[in-house]
């Protein structure tokens, strides 16, 4: 609590909790208070009216939010502020008329008409201009306004105040959706499924495999709102490509005498049709839209499968990727393509698939994917190998009723983030203060969190027969029974997201606290906190809440922008225009890849809910040992990183490396070129890749900042020797 002056002006009691209009209880907070002086011009004498205030309220243990209202406009008036009691009065007001705004479809949608770039680039990899993703946009819009009407009011409110971000907004709490998933492709291409009219056998080759696949994609990416993956997808698709082989062994016994050669014509023609099967997967992801307007946020993880086929379906895969797509050969976005190291597998010279990993180290060097997965990290860190869902959302180990490990057929409910450094604003350097407000604050998200939950349970299997009749899900539903069954007993997540862990650090400890002990102590203490708490949520409730190093696209900007309005310009926090994403480094900086790592590597082990790592690199096409001795010595260190390197390509002059920010976007440095339809500019957006140049980000300024890192090689030899 706030040490306030005239000790003999204290009550016997003052009030322990305070009602909220919606009902919500929260505890009594005279900070609050001295903001609603301090901005009112009354800094100097806030202390007495505080105490005025309270006073108002002797021996009740609690108080309504419409009580401490008349309160203050009572005591600015009996200490003859007349003017400052009407300013409250109308700032008060004004607020109420933003909430009716906020929730009036009408006022939504009319700024949309006028393409308000806070509601039309939201999302990096939706394209505006589209009549689809128009028609999502509109639909969105609605759905935020009705669905903040649904929820809690407190927690609307904190939502757009900016003190939390409810994620997803315009598909939920208006719809009962599901966030991201790992889908099981295993289950559904070997049982079958169904999709509209049209019942799905098993596939006979890989080639139909494929097509099945990105035919689930697009009805789950359609069914849900977040990222959708397909785990382990080379063993997934092994059984399939060798009912190929098998084809095609027969039918060589009817040209070939020679048994060695009927097996070597076999697996040329299975080898053929797995490039081909994957190469149309790539395309068919990449040409895809769900009912969202935007191409299905997809991520393919393997890396794991040691027979010839499983590594024929790797290599493939990598070999896609490298020769790009179309006639200009530019770089897929989709499907974020995830790789697995595992010591004794593919990690060191002699390890049977050590192959594969170069190909891969040449792959991130030449189109920024794959990411890499380190096996024995991840299980260290979430309990189980699996791929995350979509960019960075993990499940955690967990079993069925019969002891089998089960990752595949796992999703998360929704996502709700805290705005960390408001919080450390609000504290003006009092860590008293802050974990005051930080407590506070992380109670609201558990009520919105637990709100997610209870609207998602509100479905039923015929709203989206592809994730709960048909196998996407695991465990098939028949049409009435709980959706329940699926996430109880912890088999679905429900994550807590959090923000801006170097502004916090910044606010108490200066703005180059990065090796600062203390300081460091202090921001991993505010991750264990959540951690905690998550661990408490779950076991009162049988739903695993995990903490989530929010995927932040848009969030960067959002919180920043109106921190700015209610703080002002802050070096080296507001004066950004951005938050630092989750627990990464400050990216004006230029640490090596090593000392990026050594600084984040502790976070995760109390956010394994969602994480990942990135390095930023000079042009590495030249120098892939120099990636790959970044991927081993953070082997045991991290579980999941990223390549950020210069692949910007301009086919009107040529060029090939990293173009240039300019005021009105990035460009060709050496002939100025920025027509998407001539250059091919892809940058890292959070966590999936995206083209700046066709989509206008509202984070544009982070990508900027984060692209400008660079001369490091000389650094990195260095470390590396």
């Amino acid at each position: 609590m706030i040490e306030l002056k005239n000790d003999e002006k204290k009550v016997t009691k003052r009030p322990g909790s305070v009602i909220k209009r919606d009902g919500y209880r929260m505890p009594f907070a005279s900070y609050k208070l001295k903001y609603i002086f301090s901005a009112l011009g009354l800094e100097d004498q806030s202390d007495e009216l505080i105490w005025s205030v309270i006073n108002k309220f002797v021996d009740q243990d609690t108080v309504e939010t419409a009580e401490i209202y008349d309160a203050v406009i009572a005591t600015l008036k009996e200490n003859n502020f007349d003017d400052e009691a009407e300013s409250f009065i109308t700032k008060h007001k004004v607020k109420e008329e933003e909430w009716q705004k906020q929730t009036d479809p009408t006022e939504r949608l009319t700024r949309l008409q006028k393409k308000d770039p806070t509601l039309v680039h939201e999302n990096a990899n939706k394209d505006s201009n589209v009549f689809n993703t128009q028609r999502d946009l509109t639909a969105g819009t609605v759905g935020k306004t009705l669905g903040l009407r649904l929820m809690p009011e407190h927690v609307a409110k904190a939502h757009l105040r900016g003190d939390i971000h409810y994620h997803d907004l315009d598909y939920t709490p208006w719809s009962p959706m599901t966030n991201c998933c790992l889908i099981d492709f295993r289950e559904m291409l070997t049982n079958g499924f169904k999709i509209g009219n049209a019942e799905v056998e098993s596939p006979h080759s890989i080639q139909t495999a494929t097509a099945q696949m990105s035919q689930i994609i697009a009805n789950v990416a359609s069914s849900q709102y977040g990222g959708c993956s397909a785990d382990r997808v080379d063993e997934v698709l092994e059984p399939f490509a060798m009912r190929n082989y098998e084809k095609h062994l027969a039918e060589s016994r009817d040209y070939i005498e020679n048994p060695e050669k009927q097996v070597e014509f076999a697996k040329k023609r299975t080898k053929k049709d797995i490039y081909d099967a994957m190469q149309a997967l790539e395309y068919e992801i990449n040409t895809l839209f769900s009912s969202q307007g935007q191409t299905p946020f997809t991520t393919l993880g393997f890396g794991l499968g040691t027979s010839w086929i499983s590594r024929e379906i790797q290599k493939s895969i990598l070999r896609i990727r490298i020769a790009g797509l179309g006639r200009e050969k530019r770089t897929a976005i989709f499907p974020k393509l995830v790789f697995t190291l595992k010591k004794g597998l593919n990690l060191k010279p002699g390890d049977p698939n050590y192959d594969i990993k170069q190909l891969a180290v040449e792959c991130a060097t030449k189109r920024m994917y794959p990411d890499v997965l380190m096996y024995d990290k991840i299980v260290e860190l979430t309990g189980s190998f699996k791929a995350p869902m979509g960019c960075r959302s993990f499940l955690q180990g967990w079993k069925d009723d019969e002891g089998n490990e089960v990752n595949s057929g796992r999703m998360n409910l929704g996502v709700v983030t805290m705005n960390l450094p408001r919080i450390a604003l609000e504290s003006n350097g009092d860590m008293d203060l802050f974990w005051e407000i930080f407590d506070e604050r992380l109670d609201v998200c558990h009520t919105a969190l637990k709100f997610k939950v209870k609207r998602v349970l509100d479905a039923i299997p015929e709203n989206a027969p592809i994730l709960y009749q048909y196998g996407a899900f695991g465990k098939r539903l028949k049409p009435g029974e709980d959706v329940n069954e699926l996430f109880k007993n912890e088999r679905a997540t429900v994550s807590l997201g959090y923000i801006g862990l170097y502004e916090v650090g910044t606010v108490f400890y200066g703005p180059n606290w990065e090796h600062n002990k203390e300081a460091h102590d202090f921001t991993l203490s505010i991750v264990k906190k959540l951690h905690d708490a998550c661990v408490e949520w779950s076991a009162q409730s049988g739903y695993h809440y995990s903490v989530y190093s929010t995927p932040s696209e848009s969030l960067t900007d959002r919180f920043c922008r109106l921190d700015t309005e209610k703080f002002g310009k802050i070096k080296d926090i507001t004066d950004k225009e951005y938050y630092t994403n989750s627990f990464h480094y400050d990216v004006r900086k230029h640490p090596t890849p090593f000392e990026k790592l050594s600084f984040e590597m502790d976070y995760p082990k109390y956010a394994s809910g969602g994480f990942i790592h990135y390095c930023e690199y000079p042009n590495l096409r030249q120098n892939p040992k120099a990636l790959e001795a970044v991927w081993d010595w953070a082997y045991d260190k991290v579980g999941y990183l990223g390549t950020n390197t210069p692949i910007d390509h301009c086919y009107k002059c040529g060029f090939q490396g990293e173009f240039k920010a300019t005021e009105r976007g990035f460009e060709c440095p050496t002939c100025g070129n920025h027509d998407p339809k001539t250059c091919d500019c892809v940058k890292r957006t959070c966590g999936y890749l995206g083209n700046p140049l066709q989509r206008p980000m509202v984070h544009g300024r982070h990508v900027e900042i984060s692209s400008r890192v660079k001369n490091m090689t000389e650094r990195m030899a260095e470390d590396v020797e």
